[in-house]
C-alpha cells in the first residue's frame, strides 16, 4: 500500500490544515516524513510502543540505537527528561530553537526502545515552522529520527523518502531540503559537555561559546 501523500504549500499558508491531517495519523500510531530543518525525519507518537515499533521496523534499525525527538516549544523538554543541567540550559538559550540535539538524562517512564536502555535521550527544539505546528497541535513531542533505513543517506525530499522507505504511512511533502549536513548531537550528562555527532554547528563553536562564558 503507498503511503499517503499530504502536500504543503511552499508559502506555508496550508500548514494548519496539513499539520491536523499529520497529528490525525500520529494518534492512530502511524509513522510518516515531515520536512525539519536539516532533513526528512520520522515522526511518530514517541509515547506509543506500536508506534516506536514499526518505527524501527520501517528503518530496519538496531534496537542498541536510540531514537531522537523533536519538540515544538521549551516546555515539552519536561514530559522526556529528568533534569536540564546548567551547560545545557546555556546551549539552548544560544542555538535553540535549531539544528543542536542535546543528550539528557530520560525520564524513566520513557520506553527503553527510545533510549536503547541507555538511561538517556537526544532531544532538539526544532526552528523548523513545520515540526513546531505539529507539535503544537499534538501537545506532545514526536520522534525525529532521519527518513532513511539505517546507515543510508538522509533523505532531502519527499521522492527520496519514497524510494528509501516505499512502506512508511505518510509523507508530507514540504518540497527539497537544502541541508548539507545533520543536526549536532551533544551529551550534558553531569553536566559534561562532550560530542557525539558533529553536524551544521561546529562542534568548536559550541566549544568557544562555553568557554567566553566561563563554563568549561
Amino acid at each position: 500500500m503507498n503511503p499517503i501523500i499530504i502536500k504543503l504549500s511552499k508559502d506555508l499558508s496550508n500548514l494548519d490544515e496539513v499539520a491536523e491531517k499529520v497529528v490525525f495519523y500520529l494518534k492512530k500510531d502511524k509513522v510518516g516524513a515531515i520536512p525539519t530543518e536539516t532533513f526528512y525525519g520520522l515522526a511518530g507518537n514517541p509515547f506509543s510502543e506500536k508506534a516506536i515499533e514499526r518505527l524501527f521496523y520501517l528503518k530496519k534499525r538496531s534496537f542498541d540505537k536510540p531514537i531522537l525527538l523533536l519538540i515544538g516549544f521549551y516546555e515539552q523538554l519536561f514530559l522526556v527528561v529528568k533534569e536540564i543541567p546548567p551547560l545545557a540550559e546555556k546551549l539552548i538559550s544560544r542555538f535553540w530553537p535549531g539544528p543542536l540535539t542535546i543528550v539528557f538524562e530520560a525520564k524513566e517512564s520513557l520506553s527503553p526502545l527510545l533510549t536503547a536502555k541507555t538511561g538517556t535521550i537526544g532531544v532538539r527544539l526544532s526552528s523548523s515552522p513545520v515540526v513546531k505546528k505539529i507539535c503544537e497541535i499534538f501537545g506532545l513531542p514526536i520522534t525525529g529520527t532521519s527518513a532513511n533505513v539505517s546507515e543510508r543517506n538522509p533523505s532531502k525530499s519527499a521522492e527520496d523518502v519514497l524510494k528509501e522507505l516505499p512502506e512508511v504511512d505518510f509523507i508530507l511533502d514540504g518540497g527539497k531540503l537544502g541541508a548539507s549536513a545533520p543536526s549536532t548531537v551533544i551529551s550534558v550528562l553531569g553536566n559534561k559537555l562532550s560530542l557525539i555527532r558533529e553536524g551544521i554547528i561546529p562542534f568548536e563553536k559550541i566549544k568557544s561559546l562555553l568557554i567566553e562564558d566561563n563554563f568549561l
